[in-house]
């Protein structure tokens, strides 16, 4: 059958279609009967396809073993013109192995080559069954919902932060040393997990630890590779997409920039230096005043029962004193007491006392008061 404008259908006349339906026997269940030939007739068209696709494998084996082959053939013959006399017999030996080696493999070339155009033919001349004539267009229904945006708190953003810069530590450290654009491009071809709002935090953390530390040459490295990292992401959300589907554009822009675009680039690197060295001043602000608040705290634990600091009361004491105080010698300690003028030795053991370098017996310290208050009786009759 053909048509009048020029268009041939005669291919469609003697189109067959198996079915294998078409038999059934009264004394089989039916259903079951179907679903056997069903599975039988898979079988077959597997075992077919599987036979073609191992065809294919085995030719182009033999083609790649061909040309390994041809190319030893190729380094025999040039060692055969530039070697010495000695080693020709086994460069002729190992030359006509190859050789010979070369001719069975262009030969299994040629049969796996006719088996599969024959198998090819075969394929051709398959009847159509109900498998073959048509394919599934799809097995499920999806329905467009919008999914539900959930937004994440500030501590489910710290805790993914946090998960994220231990995770890939070492990465993100490599990616803050790089210096060429070529070289940065290629390695988050290599880990586009990198490409992210958490490796742009981690760099800029990292850059007020160096600049803390007093590495500002470290740190100006960083810090570029921070404002590229930053430079992504808002390329990103100018254009909507994700910004792993973006970064070779930000590099092939930014290697044809004008200098308008690169003194851009610039400026906001120094604005983030800028604001690097300022987070580090204040956090070594802070922590010079934590060790000064240790230290407050410290001294006030040291403080004896009438508020004086026993090391500084220990430092103002004369030698002699001091001494006797190191080798816990009493008798040294009265010894010194006595060459000092009364006065000056009450001042002393006074301050002793109130620092806790001198812990009196009971009833000495209210002798001592009985004493002063006597003094001060005896001053005033006068």
């Amino acid at each position: 059958m053909s048509s009048g404008a020029g268009l041939d259908y005669s291919v469609w006349d003697h189109i067959y279609v198996s079915d294998d339906e078409d038999a059934v026997n009264p004394y089989v269940d039916t259903p079951s009967l179907f679903r056997m030939r069903h599975r039988t007739r898979l079988e077959r068209m597997a075992e077919f396809q599987q036979r073609g696709e191992d065809l294919e494998n085995n030719l182009a084996e033999c083609k790649r073993l061909f040309e390994e082959a041809r190319g030893r053939l190729r380094e025999l013959e040039e060692g055969r013109k530039e070697g010495e006399e000695d080693e020709d017999e086994e460069r002729e030996a190992e030359l006509k192995k190859v050789q010979a080696e070369a001719r069975k493999l262009k030969k299994d070339e040629k049969t796996f080559a006719n088996m599969l155009k024959e198998h090819q033919r075969e394929e051709k001349k398959l009847p159509w069954n109900v498998d073959s004539i048509s394919k599934e267009g799809f097995s499920k229904s999806i329905v467009n919902v919008q999914p539900e945006n959930k937004q994440e708190t500030e501590a489910e953003k710290l805790e993914k932060h946090k998960t994220f810069a231990e995770k890939h530590a070492e990465e993100i450290k490599h990616f803050g040393m790089l210096r060429r654009w070529d070289d940065s491009q290629k390695y988050l071809s290599d880990n586009p997990h990198l490409v992210c709002e958490e490796t742009a935090n981690s760099l800029v953390v990292a850059c007020i630890d160096f600049e803390a530390d007093e590495k500002h040459a470290v740190m100006e490295q960083v810090a570029h590779q921070a404002i590229v990292m930053q430079c992504i992401l808002d390329l990103s959300r100018t254009l909507k997409v994700d910004p792993r589907g973006c970064f070779r554009q930000f590099f092939s822009n930014i290697k044809t920039a004008d200098q308008t675009c690169q003194d851009a680039f610039h400026h906001e690197l120094e604005l983030l230096k800028e604001r690097v060295r300022s987070c580090a001043q204040i956090r070594m602000e802070s922590a010079m005043g934590e060790v000064e608040e240790e230290e407050e705290e410290e001294r006030e634990k040291r403080l004896g029962p009438g508020g004086l600091d026993p090391v500084e009361v220990y430092e103002s004491l004369p030698e002699e004193i001091q001494r006797s105080f190191d080798e816990k010698n009493i008798q040294m300690l009265q010894q010194a007491m006595s060459k000092l003028h009364p006065e000056e030795g009450k001042y002393h053991l006074k301050r002793c006392i109130d620092s806790g370098l001198w812990v009196p017996e009971s009833g000495e310290g209210d002798e001592e008061d009985d004493e002063e208050e006597e003094d001060e009786e005896d001053e005033n009759e006068s």
